[in-house]
């Protein structure tokens, strides 16, 4: 699964993080993974669980990112990455509930 996202300036996930400094938090990168899978697979999915996950680059405002997604090797464990500028911003495992 893959998809690319401009972050919109208007994000209410940059309100006070930070005011004079706008970072997307790493809890809406999150969200945006589980949100793409929710959109494929057609119903709600919860994530409950993260593994090896790594925020290697700040998020801001305007940003393009390509999100990809592929099933792991254990039951309801997805790997990511998320690619920003023709670099990692984050990558790991997640393990969802369906």
């Amino acid at each position: 699964m893959q998809k690319s996202i401009q972050v919109a300036a208007d994000s209410p996930w940059f309100s006070g993080h930070f005011p004079d400094n706008p970072i997307l938090p790493g809890v809406a990168q999150l969200e945006m993974i589980v949100t793409l899978l929710s959109e494929t697979t057609g119903r709600p999915v919860k994530l409950t669980g993260m593994s090896r996950v790594k925020f290697r680059k700040i998020v801001r405002p305007g940003d393009l990112l390509d999100i990809q997604v592929a099933p792991g090797t254990k039951k309801d464990q997805y790997t990511f990455k998320i690619i920003g500028d023709n670099q990692d911003v984050c990558s790991g495992s997640i393990f969802l509930a369906q």
